[in-house]
Order: structure tokens, then C-alpha cells, then sequence
């Protein structure tokens, strides 16, 4: 029947209901901040005429803004004596939240300035396994000095798993190997380095002085997957694409290899940087005549929407050399 009288424009009689309280976590939506000012004014001053004075508004309305605030709450704030206003205990924890908030609001233009010009927010950073070596922790003390409002959140992935991130805006700013669509990104050169010969410590080879690569003709060697390791897959393939050995893995991280070297499972090439890990049971060597060198890039999306990102992009160009 009430459909059918609603149909024909006459709406059914309407029924009161008692206001239900408000669920607790809507309670800091409801509360203005003009109750809370109130609140904290007559909390400091122990009187609604005293801590209206200070507001510049006369004691009626003040106390109706409390009143509300009560009631919006659930539970009384203030003993009100006859010559003084006191705290009730629940008002005293709510005291400390109401200042707190205040503080917020009032810092929060500043805060959305500082965010809009770049020198406050998040940027998320991609970066291989490898970069961390040596790399990512100058990059991470240099951003700190320089941008001590931004927070940086660190992905570890490979490089193609870095651009996939970028395209889908998951990153801001990837630190990976190439290849990689330079007609779609960004990029600036951070980081370049040598190869070395990683050996099991009690291998023949060892020793002080760089290595021909010709010299490792017949050993076994630890390779670098074609997929997830392109980048090292191709380098190294190169390098050795004259001399004649035996792969016994596939592998895609550095400290994975080395852990291998160690156990006797085969030589590698890794990054220089590699050295700094100290990994026990591996001896290094430099390699004679291999110039081609390993690198690494900051890769950004050109349209990316994060004003802190050009900032962080900037500091590249000034950051420390590696000791």
C-alpha cells in the first residue's frame, strides 16, 4: 500500500525516530574545529566566560558549541561547578586529541605547499638487487640531506619488472638496467662499474692480477638467466662469445651467484660493487682488456605526476661520488 500511495504523490504519514548515536569512527567527521578550538579554550581557561573573552564571542553560543560537542560524543567533557569548569576524565583524554588535532589543521597549508613544490610526500623507488650494493645507500643519504620532507619507498624487482611498475604508476623512479624504450622514458646515467672474476677461494685461478678472459676456456661457469637478467645475460655473453666453457645455472641475483661461488658450484662475473659484500669463501680478480662496463639508470616516466619526483631527479646530478 505505501508504494502504491507514493505512486500517486501522497506521501505516507512520517514517523519519529529517536536520532541514532553516531558510530565512533564518524565521530571526527562531525566534529568542527571550531567546537574543538572551544573546547580547548574553556579546558585551559576552568570558565565558558573567561575562555570566550579570548574567543571574541559572547558565552551562549560558546556553550551551545559544547553542548553539541557533548552530544556528538556520547559522554560529558566538563564537571561545571558554580565557579569553575572543570574536566571530567574523559574529557581530560579528549583534551589531548583536540590539541593534537589543532596542531594538524593548523600546519596542514603549509604541509599542502611544501607537498605541491616537490619538498614533502612519497617516492616510490624501484631498484635491482645489485644496485644496493653500492648505489642505493649514497642515493638514500643524499635524498635525505637534500629532501628531508620526502619518504622514500624501496621495491626491490628486476628491471623489467621495474618498467611494467612505472607504466602502471606503482614507481616513480626505477633503477635498472637496460634495455628499456627510451622514446617512452626518462633517463640519466648514475652508476657505471666493471666486471670481475668471482672464484671459490681455493681455485687455481686465484690470484692478485687481472685475468684474460681467454683463461677461462674449459672451466664451469655460474650464468645469468636471458629473462629476468637480460641485461647480464647479454653483457657476459659477449664477453665470453670466443672462449669455450661449461654453464652449470641459470641465475638472476648477484649474492645468489656468489653464494654458489663460494660452495664451489662454478665461476662468475658480477659487478665490481660485489666486492664490498666480502662474501666468505670467494676471492675476486679484475678482468684484463674487457671494457665494456656495467650500468645502471634512474628511468622515470616523462608525464609522471609527483612533484617531488623532479626534485629527487635534480639531486642525481650532485650526488657524491662513491668512496
Amino acid at each position: 500500500m505505501i508504494g502504491r500511495v507514493e505512486e500517486a504523490g501522497i506521501r505516507p504519514p512520517r514517523r519519529d525516530h529517536p536520532r541514532p548515536r553516531p558510530a565512533p569512527g564518524r565521530l571526527a567527521a562531525m566534529v568542527a574545529l571550531e567546537q574543538v578550538r572551544g573546547f580547548v579554550m574553556v579546558a585551559e581557561e576552568g570558565s565558558f566566560r573567561r575562555a570566550a573573552q579570548r574567543l571574541r564571542m559572547t558565552q551562549p553560543p560558546l556553550s551551545r558549541q559544547i553542548q553539541k560537542l557533548e552530544r556528538d560524543i556520547g559522554v560529558e567533557l566538563f564537571d561545571r561547578g558554580q565557579r569553575q569548569v572543570r574536566l571530567t576524565p574523559a574529557g581530560e583524554v579528549f583534551l589531548i586529541e583536540a590539541r593534537r588535532l589543532l596542531a594538524l589543521a593548523e600546519g596542514a597549508p603549509d604541509t599542502a605547499r611544501l607537498v605541491a613544490a616537490g619538498g614533502a610526500g612519497t617516492v616510490r623507488i624501484g631498484f635491482t638487487a645489485a644496485s644496493g650494493f653500492g648505489f642505493l645507500g649514497r642515493l638514500l643519504n643524499h635524498i635525505e640531506q637534500g629532501l628531508p620532507g620526502v619518504e622514500v619507498v624501496l621495491r626491490e624487482m628486476v628491471s623489467s619488472v621495474q618498467f611494467e611498475n612505472l607504466r602502471s604508476g606503482a614507481l616513480d623512479l626505477a633503477l635498472a638496467r637496460p634495455p628499456f624504450d627510451r622514446a617512452e622514458f626518462d633517463c640519466e646515467l648514475v652508476h657505471s662499474e666493471r666486471l670481475v672474476l668471482a672464484l671459490p677461494e681455493a681455485h687455481p685461478l686465484v690470484a692478485p692480477d687481472p685475468i684474460a678472459v681467454e683463461e677461462l676456456s674449459g672451466e664451469t661457469l655460474l650464468v645469468y638467466a636471458p629473462g629476468p637478467a637480460r641485461y647480464f645475460a647479454d653483457l657476459v655473453a659477449g664477453i665470453l662469445a670466443a672462449v669455450p666453457y661449461t654453464s652449470t645455472h641459470e641465475l638472476t641475483q648477484v649474492h645468489t651467484m656468489l653464494a654458489l661461488v663460494a660452495a664451489g658450484r662454478g665461476l662468475a662475473l658480477v659487478p665490481e660493487t660485489a666486492c664490498h659484500l666480502h662474501p666468505d669463501g670467494v676471492r675476486f680478480r679484475p678482468l684484463d682488456g674487457v671494457e665494456d662496463p656495467v650500468v645502471l639508470y634512474a628511468v622515470w616516466r616523462r608525464d609522471c605526476a609527483n612533484p617531488a619526483l623532479p626534485r629527487v631527479v635534480r639531486l642525481l646530478d650532485s650526488l657524491p661520488p662513491a668512496h
